[in-house]
């Protein structure tokens, strides 16, 4: 299999592995796409590290497989290629990217996807579909302005440059930067952390805080609202209150 998912205390490991670029083919996609959707649907399974490995994140498309595919191949597969990231993005849980070496084209892609991104000191980042004739097509120009905004998503999608970690970090492209050998040590660390915190609560912000990127402010603040009355329901509320009145912040376990 070209992507593996490897679970350890509440941390679901999302893990390319198709050396030694992690090429992302048609079966790396779809592959991808059930293992998003298990770690949906997996209790055991509270933060999710997305990882290529020491050496590289992920190189982008197939190219090889893609330069044969014509106009009406690709009409078929593009809604397919856009939900198996599209999976990814919507996993409730909280989601880093771990990212060592190239996260290029689809590979950047995947990143987008992403609530938190770690890189480390030698990673590139870049959606270099324009020097192939092509755009960005598994969701690059629609995170990717969303992220960073759009004049910086055009600069780097109009030239089809790579960034080095440092500028990427200034962009807001990755939210931090670490010695590459520490990379998916501090994801690792960062969904742990977030593992333990009240399940139900971090779905509620992930999905406010996305919708509302989405949409306009009076539908985003309509599933705030519901999500903050709703969590009045859930034994986590009780305990966070309880635990606040009785011992102070930042003490209370959750289920």
């Amino acid at each position: 299999m070209t992507v593996h998912l490897e679970v350890a205390d509440g941390v679901g490991t999302l893990r390319l592995d198709r050396p030694p670029m992690n090429a992302l083919d048609v079966a790396t996609q779809d592959r991808l796409k059930e293992l998003a959707e298990e770690a949906t649907r997996r209790e055991d399974v509270r933060a999710v590290v997305l990882y290529g490995g020491e050496k590289v994140f992920a190189a982008g498309a197939d190219i090889k497989e893609m330069q044969v595919m014509d106009h009406a191949a690709m009409i078929l597969r593009a809604r397919a290629l856009q939900d198996s990231f599209t999976a990814v993005a919507r996993i409730p849980k909280p989601v880093v990217a771990a990212v060592t070496g190239y996260a290029l084209g689809g590979g950047c892609e995947l990143a987008l996807c992403a609530d938190f991104r770690i890189a480390g000191e030698n990673a590139k980042l870049g959606q270099p579909e324009i020097l192939l004739g092509l755009i960005p097509g598994a969701g690059g120009t629609q995170r990717l302005s969303r992220l960073i905004g759009p004049s910086k998503a055009k600069d780097l999608i109009f030239t089809g440059r790579q960034v080095k970690a440092d500028e990427a970090l200034a962009l807001g492209l990755v939210d931090r930067v670490v010695p590459a050998g520490e990379v998916h040590e501090q994801a690792h660390a960062w969904a742990a952390r977030l593992a333990k915190g009240p399940a139900t609560a971090l779905r509620a912000a992930k999905e406010s805080i996305d919708t509302g990127l989405e949409t306009d402010i009076e539908t985003g603040l309509a599933v705030e609202r519901n999500w903050f009355a709703g969590l009045f329901a859930t034994e986590d509320r009780e305990r966070g209150m309880r635990s606040f009145v009785e011992e102070g912040p930042g003490k209370a376990t959750f289920l």
